[in-house]
């Protein structure tokens, strides 16, 4: 079982897509660290040695890389300041809008967390017959 930074690593997964697990970790930086680690990217994680996964660990944490909860709150950080300079990202941010030029007359379901606050063409239907 490879633990790293926090984050159990998948044992059936190549160690190259197992990597990106990691918050912050893409497949490019993947092929990165594994290059400087000399592990073979074809290794599963259920066959790695101690030793390389201490390999990993520490080219992870000595890299200089932000990952994991470092990450996370820099990029909420980030965000804060939109929002108390009243930036027109920071407006969008608080109101949970498409921040990025996105149309908002239709397809904002993401964002908004696929809320449906119209139902049909708004009447009511009676009890009685007309």
């Amino acid at each position: 079982m490879a633990r790293i930074a926090g984050v159990t690593l998948p044992k059936e997964k190549r160690i190259e897509i197992a990597l990106t697990y990691i918050y912050g970790i893409g497949p490019t930086l993947s092929k990165r660290i594994l290059s400087q680690t000399g592990i073979n990217s074809n290794t599963r994680v259920k066959d790695l040695i101690e030793d390389e996964v201490r390999k990993l660990r520490d080219a992870i944490e000595k890299g200089g890389i932000k990952i994991e909860g470092e990450l996370k709150r820099d990029v909420m950080s980030n965000v804060k300041r939109l929002k108390e300079i009243n930036a027109y990202r920071g407006v969008r941010h608080a109101r949970h809008l498409p921040v990025r030029g996105q149309r908002t007359r239709t397809n904002n379901r993401t964002v908004r967390g696929n809320v449906r606050k119209t139902a049909g063409s708004g009447r009511k239907q009676t009890d009685q017959k007309t």
